[in-house]
């Protein structure tokens, strides 16, 4: 069984900066994307960012663009998302997701939390 663990979120101010990670454990095989979802309050959870596990390519929502970036260490199974230039509109829980053949996302993490003050 897949198991998700995501970490580095927190509290920062407007402006500010913060790296989230996501260890996978578990696999027999690799992965074919992950990517990382947001919801915040009362809200629908959103597509933040997607990398092709193989190929590296990237995907980002449009509100992110520019500010945020999805990398990966194949050798630590690890994904990482650098957000820059955080606003308070970003503020959400941050959940990592990992997809076995690139139709849909088969395992998540438990989420990680991202305040953004102004």
């Amino acid at each position: 069984q897949v198991q998700l663990v995501e970490s580095g979120g927190g509290l920062v101010q407007a402006g500010g900066s913060l790296r989230l990670s996501c260890a996978a454990s578990g696999r027999t095989c690799s992965s074919y994307a992950m990517g990382w979802f947001r919801q915040a309050p009362g809200e629908q959870r959103e597509f933040v960012a997607a990398i092709n596990w193989s190929a590296g390519t990237t995907f980002y929502a449009d509100s992110v663009k520019g500010r945020f970036t999805i990398s990966k260490d194949t050798d630590k199974n690890t994904v990482y998302l650098q957000m820059n230039s955080l606003r308070p509109e970003d503020t959400a829980v941050y959940y990592c997701a990992d997809s076995d053949h690139g139709r849909t996302y088969d395992y998540w993490g438990q989420g990680t939390q991202v305040t953004v003050s102004s």
